[in-house]
């Protein structure tokens, strides 16, 4: 009798393994803050001249600063709509075009012609695709956690969850570093004739990268066994998690504006203050910098591992609390004007971080249905990121400045940040957060519950 016949077609594609799904998650995250790292100091440093000339130095650095929040106002609008399209035609093609158009257009801003050479349409595009850019960048952590944590074993989902997390450090690591080559070894000049291009044209290599991991994975199978079929989903995504998950979106919002907060606030006002107020090189406090992001690299899959084990948590009581009580020693210990001690903070500073921003993908992803979870966790994570990403380093300011330069107000706003965290993550960890069908349930929800 001759072998059943089978075809090339009825072969069952093979299966993600978590580790690849991991790798092309956490690509996504490495670019989105390589560009950030990248475009903050040259949009300080060079947009003002190249973009924005006029006689007044102090406007054009307004100007120029005023492109960077039009990229984090694009962010929630982003989060909608890619996250809708994700919850309807699924993760992965929704992940390779935020991933394109988030690269497509920080290449694209390496290409743009300068004033000197087409007037006003250079801003103008500046801005158009600095927008594109933020509508790219808040559809592409939401599907990057989802394919991470669906994709990996019930037990070990804090653990893959907290990998996509690790790509901020290495893409802080991976601009900071390029920075401090270009402005380290380029005159002012070259600089701004070509050298600031070259950190934009660099991001190929890790659209390239990303591109090829991605195109290799498959569909989730929560998504398959969920929403794979057209009555299964749901029509606007956008509506039913506002209408059912109310709560648990906004808890979301408060624990990730505390991570946000901290961390853009280093990135941004913490380095200044240490170079204009204290006096310390900028080549110092960018290389504390770099240690706080090594720092937060280590701790952010320890993290994840730890809360496989114990659950969530415990780790993230931990982290808000050490917020808490580190927001006066941080500023008191900068005072002091050491170089030690400005790496001693940095390096808290990423563990704290790393240990708030580890928990986020797996513990967000378990108090929502599969059928709205790229809806929902895009626009807790991007609201947060606007909040503290976007308002966090100008608060700082603010409060700095109408305290005539003391820090005692910065420190009590983080402190709230922190307390106001601890009792979101408190509320997410709850039990009756967790995903409501029984056969959604995962080993990592009911974790997500135990003290």
């Amino acid at each position: 009798m001759n072998p059943p016949h089978t075809t090339h077609a009825s072969k069952a594609p093979t299966k993600t393994s978590p580790w690849t799904a991991a790798g092309a998650s956490t690509i996504g995250s490495v670019l989105e803050y390589y560009d950030f790292f990248v475009y903050g100091p040259m949009a300080a440093l060079v947009f003002g001249a190249v973009f924005f000339p006029s006689g007044d130095p102090g406007l054009a650095a307004v100007l120029s600063l005023s492109t960077f929040a039009v990229g984090f106002v694009a962010r929630p609008l982003g989060g909608i709509v890619i996250g809708h399209l994700g919850d309807r035609v699924g993760r992965k093609k929704m992940l390779l075009f935020a991933f394109f158009l988030t690269g497509f257009v920080t290449v694209g801003i390496g290409l743009l012609p300068t004033y000197s050479q087409v007037g006003a349409w250079a801003p103008i595009m500046l801005v158009s695709l600095r927008f594109l850019q933020g509508i790219g960048l808040g559809g592409e952590w939401g599907g990057a956690a989802l394919l991470a944590v669906e994709h990996a074993p019930e037990a070990k989902r804090g653990f893959f969850g907290s990998l996509v997390q690790a790509g901020a450090p290495i893409g802080v690591i991976l601009s900071s570093g390029v920075v401090a080559i270009l402005t380290g070894t380029l005159s002012r000049a070259d600089l701004l004739a070509w050298g600031w291009r070259i950190p934009f044209l660099l991001s190929t290599v890790l659209v390239i990268f990303g591109l090829i991991l991605r195109l290799k994975i498959t569909e989730t199978p929560d998504f398959e066994k969920t929403v794979a079929t057209p009555a299964a989903k749901e029509k606007l995504p956008l509506v039913v998690a506002l209408r059912r998950y109310p709560k648990q979106i906004l808890a979301m919002v408060g624990v990730h504006v505390s991570d946000t907060t901290l961390g853009f606030m280093q990135g941004v006002f913490i380095i200044g203050f240490a170079t204009t107020t204290l006096g310390i090189s900028p080549t110092v406090a960018l290389m504390a910098n770099i240690a706080s992001s090594i720092t937060n690299l280590i701790i952010t899959p320890v993290s994840g591992i730890i809360s496989d084990r114990f659950g969530p948590r415990r780790v993230l009581v931990t982290a808000t609390v050490a917020l808490a009580l580190w927001a006066f020693p941080m500023f008191w210990l900068m005072e002091t004007k050491s170089v030690l001690a400005l790496f001693v903070v940095m390096s808290a500073n990423g563990l704290i971080v790393g240990m708030l921003f580890s928990q986020q993908a797996t513990l967000f992803a378990a108090v929502l249905d599969p059928k709205v979870r790229y809806t929902g966790m895009s626009i807790g994570f991007q609201v947060a990121t606007v909040i503290g990403g976007g308002f966090g380093p100008l608060i700082a300011q603010a409060l700095q400045n109408n305290a005539g330069g003391a820090t005692w107000s910065i420190s009590g706003y983080l402190m709230l940040v922190a307390l106001v965290a601890l009792g979101c993550a408190l509320y997410l960890t709850s039990r009756k957060t967790q995903v409501v069908h029984a056969s959604q349930a995962s080993p990592a929800s009911v974790a997500a519950s135990q003290l």
